[in-house]
């Protein structure tokens, strides 16, 4: 009896165990189209970059030298003491001013004696005019006396012309430099007296390389940068071209015009030059989303289906961050920048976001 009764215990057991194996079994098949339905998506997630054009050039930097727009060293043309200084160190003058006076009695003397002489020869040649006139005396003498006037009007010229040069004017308007010569000075021809510049603009002359020279023209903008003013930028244009290229270092002299009106910029100055070239509006893309195999270049457009495809474009120009297109795309398009390594032609793309112009 009592192994009748584990018998029938057993076989519960079993009915209970079939029972539950069974109704997970249902449950399972009932929840797997669920299971389904939440797949991971296996798109691959990507950054694009919409195709728009962008403003390139070719920018031409080197080092320049500033000159002033007219300079010179001003100088005495005779031998002489210095009179008078009619001027302080850093003046501005204007074109004619009186700078300086060598000592001139000898010469204001000879001036009033060729005065008195030139006098006395014009009322000469009107007394022996009106004697011709009454016949008294020969038409010949009339001539004979104006060439006498004439030659003391000559020599009155020669000796105002001496006088004038013990006078040193500036011969333009500017700025003078450091004087170097003091009253009672004894100077003589080539004896520096004080420097005159005009730097109310400034020449700056850099040099180009020689495969630029069909680019290079009259009127192109240039910025220049000076170590003494890094916050300015002193923007000019250029106005001459040298017509010689040197054979040394294949590359030719360009000289541009600064206005300095507020005198900053000096001559002799070091400035950086930045020269733009042939700017363009092309069409870019991050280089980022460029793909270089040997010499060739690809990236990966999205196409209207939401895949990606494989696209050759040819590039141009670089600037920081951007490439120019030149062929492969068009506006608009739009190309994958993030996670370019991990898509193939074909790839379907989930786009997390588009990256801006």
């Amino acid at each position: 009896m009592k192994a009748f009764v584990i018998v029938l215990l057993l076989a519960a057991v079993g009915a209970g165990g079939l029972w539950f194996w069974s109704s997970q079994e249902r449950a399972a098949g009932n929840a797997s189209p669920a299971a389904g339905n939440a797949a991971v998506d296996r798109r691959i997630p990507v950054r694009l970059a919409v195709v728009e054009p962008q403003r390139f050039e070719t920018v031409l930097e080197s080092l320049g030298t500033a000159q002033a727009n007219e300079s010179v060293t001003l100088t005495a043309t005779v031998t002489a003491t210095v009179a008078e200084i009619a001027f302080r160190d850093g003046d501005e003058v204007e074109a004619g001013q009186i700078l300086v006076r060598l000592a001139s009695a000898e010469e204001f003397a000879e001036q009033r004696e060729a005065q008195v002489a030139l006098a006395e020869q014009r009322r000469e040649l009107n007394r022996i005019r009106g004697l011709a006139a009454d016949g008294i005396v020969p038409r010949q003498q009339v001539d004979q006396q104006r060439s006498r006037v004439e030659e003391s009007e000559a020599r009155l010229a020669a000796v105002e012309a001496r006088l004038s040069d013990r006078v040193i004017r500036a011969p333009f308007a500017g700025v003078l430099g450091l004087r170097r010569v003091s009253s009672g000075s004894l100077v003589s021809p080539g004896t520096a007296v004080a420097e005159l510049d005009d730097i109310s603009v400034i020449k700056l002359d850099f040099t180009v390389p020689e495969r630029f020279l069909g680019a290079v023209r009259a009127g192109k903008p240039v910025k220049a940068r000076s170590v003494a003013f890094r916050d300015r930028v002193f923007e000019g244009v250029v106005t001459a071209v040298s017509t010689r290229v040197d054979v040394a270092t294949r590359s030719f002299t360009v000289r541009a015009e600064i206005d300095n009106p507020e005198r900053e910029l000096r001559p002799g100055m070091l400035l950086t030059t930045r020269l733009p070239l042939d700017p363009a509006d092309r069409l870019a893309i991050p280089e980022g989303a460029v793909l270089a195999t040997a010499d060739r270049h690809f990236v990966f457009r999205l196409a209207d289906d939401g895949k990606v495809e494989r696209q050759q474009i040819r590039i141009g120009r670089r600037q920081p961050g951007w490439v120019e297109v030149l062929d492969g795309l068009a506006a608009g398009d739009r190309v994958v920048t993030d996670g370019i390594l991990r898509v193939r032609q074909g790839s379907e793309v989930r786009v997390l976001e588009e990256e801006p112009a």
